[in-house]
């Protein structure tokens, strides 16, 4: 194999090597987003299950708190996600585009935080 050959071949594997970083990251972004929803799934559920706990405000205040994480994760998740794809230039494979990333954290951000304001603000009627 000449020289030339070997340098493109090089080449190549870092192009694909630094593709895959880029999917790894997108993968790694969805796991911290799953997580994220899966506290603030624990935040309501713990919420739904010790609704007649007393005192009333001890089960929201312990659901704030796991759906508070959630949003941190959330906001955790995009901020690394940005970071790392500032850093790569995919070559193959098309990137998350940022606006998404931020877009998707924003929504998820809203609706947890909505959560919070319905549980601490809506009167609650144990079962």
């Amino acid at each position: 194999m000449s020289d030339g050959n070997q340098s493109q071949g090089a080449f190549d594997r870092t192009d694909l090597a630094e593709d895959r970083t880029v999917l790894a990251n997108e993968r790694t972004f969805a796991s911290w987003f799953r997580t994220g929803f899966g506290a603030v799934a624990i935040g309501l559920a713990f919420q739904a299950l010790f609704v007649q706990m007393e005192p009333s405000w001890a089960p929201r205040a312990i659901a704030t708190l796991f759906i508070a994480l959630g949003i941190f994760l959330f906001i955790a998740a995009e901020r690394r996600a940005c970071q790392v794809l500032a850093r790569l230039s995919p070559h193959q494979v098309k990137a998350f585009n940022h606006n998404r990333l931020r877009l998707m954290t924003i929504i998820a951000c809203v609706g947890a935080a909505a959560l919070i304001a319905a549980m601490w603000l809506l009167p609650m009627k144990p079962s």
